[in-house]
């Protein structure tokens, strides 16, 4: 008996925004098929539009924070870091 491997879609592509800086760029999380596994980018402005519409991304909404993810040592992102001092 073979098990169904679980299938993912290349073609859904999401981006949620972190920040527009001051200096014109734009921080985001971009992600193929899966929200919850991304990379962190960072474009100018114009060149986020353009990746976007390219892309014809899914805009998500800001990440919540929780509790248990807030204790962890390992959960945490390059825009945190680059605006908290850790421990």
């Amino acid at each position: 008996m073979s098990e169904k491997e679980p299938t993912v879609d290349i073609s859904r592509k999401f981006v949620r925004l972190t920040e527009r800086r001051p200096d014109g760029f734009v921080e985001f999380e971009f992600a193929i098929g899966e929200p919850e596994l991304f990379a962190e980018m960072l474009l100018p402005a114009e060149a986020y539009e353009a990746f976007c519409k390219t892309n014809e991304v899914i805009q998500l909404g800001p990440r919540e924070a929780s509790a248990a993810s807030e204790e962890s040592d390992w959960n945490w992102s390059l825009h945190q870091a680059t605006h908290q001092r850790f421990r």
